[in-house]
């Protein structure tokens, strides 16, 4: 598939920090991109002063975005659909979406997360939406890209994944320049693992901070995470190896250690003695973390898969345990052997 065709016709679906990052770097790429927003207040002041002055505050963003809160006017007639939205409303702003998409428009979905109830990966949400007969044109991005960074165009690496080398490697082309480069893999299930588990683990490594652990600690804490995140990779079909790559280590690391991380700062105050819910309350953006604790914990619990730290980080935002002891409890456990993951060798 020629990127000249998927790039013919693009929108983006959300217009938070990063569906707006993305509608500025995918303009730099094509020249004009749609973008929807749930508030038509988001979509007035993106056409008129070209800022998204709620999500994306100071990046001044190119004319080619032209931002609508009408779905049918957004979806008619695109090649390509970027999907933004948080994780919990994704099924449902699809199946409205779906009615006025075109039949063969292709779906990048940027979207991590773990759905709760059915505890999902976004790739199976959209899977039973639009039926597994869309699953050659479904694509999924992931991996350490601060919102703020890629609108500024700030050099960026990622991950594409498809079931489709042809799609993946077109899309590949199409999304890169000179400040954002793609790198291709077949492995869904990986990155949508990585990208859905690492904001908490960065709860928890914003905890460390907040509670004055040290260094040591929160290097301690984001190495066990990866390893109980490689753990549940594995264990749903997905590959070790790619939990070493961009959507695995390198998504953690830039979400554990980053100064823009949401999920980090929710675990830092709360490690500071912060309520969730006083935290919460004065937030506009998403911590994605504190729905994705709770479905990855259970879904954990479905597969027997033994992931401590997620475990607490879940204990620490619904049961009421303290940030100091939800790591009391971490470091008194019954002392293990670390284990290697084997890698295969040509």
């Amino acid at each position: 598939m020629a990127e000249q065709s998927l790039g013919r016709c693009v929108g983006v679906l959300g217009a938070g920090a990063w569906g707006t990052a993305l509608a500025r770097h995918l303009c730099v790429c094509l020249g004009q991109v749609r973008l929807w927003a749930f508030e038509p207040e988001v979509a007035a002041s993106i056409n008129q002063r070209h800022l998204n002055a709620l999500y994306l505050p100071n990046v001044i963003l190119p004319p080619g975005i032209l931002a609508t809160s009408d779905l049918a006017a957004f979806a008619e007639g695109l090649s390509l659909l970027v999907v933004v939205v948080p994780s919990h409303v994704l099924r449902s702003v699809m199946q409205s979406l779906l009615p006025h998409l075109p039949s063969d428009t292709v779906i990048l979905c940027a979207t991590k997360g773990i759905e709760s109830g059915s505890l999902m990966t976004m790739h199976e949400v959209l899977l039973s939406v639009m039926g597994v007969d869309a699953g050659d044109r479904l694509t999924y991005l992931s991996g350490p890209s601060f919102a703020l960074d890629v609108a500024r165009g700030k050099a960026t690496a990622v991950s594409l994944a498809s079931d489709n080398a042809e799609l993946c490697a077109a899309l590949q082309t199409l999304i890169s320049n000179e400040s954002f480069r793609a790198y291709t893999t077949h492995d869904v299930i990986g990155i949508s693992v990585g990208g859905a588990l690492k904001n908490v683990i960065a709860i928890a490594a914003g905890a460390t901070s907040g509670l004055g652990l040290g260094h040591n600690a929160t290097a301690a804490l984001v190495t066990r995470g990866l390893a109980e995140m490689t753990r549940l990779c594995v264990k749903l079909g997905g590959e070790a190896l790619t939990l070493a790559g961009l959507s695995g280590m390198g998504d953690l690391i830039l979400t554990c250690y980053g100064e823009l991380s949401r999920n980090r700062e929710l675990g830092y105050r709360l490690g500071c003695g912060e309520s969730l819910e006083a935290i919460q309350s004065a937030r506009v953006t998403v911590a994605e973390g504190v729905k994705t604790a709770q479905s990855a914990y259970a879904l954990a619990k479905r597969h027997g898969v033994d992931m401590p730290i997620t475990q607490r980080v879940y204990e620490g935002l619904y049961e009421s345990k303290s940030a100091g002891e939800v790591f009391r409890e971490l470091m008194d456990r019954e002392l293990k052997q670390e284990p290697e993951f084997s890698v295969c060798r040509d």
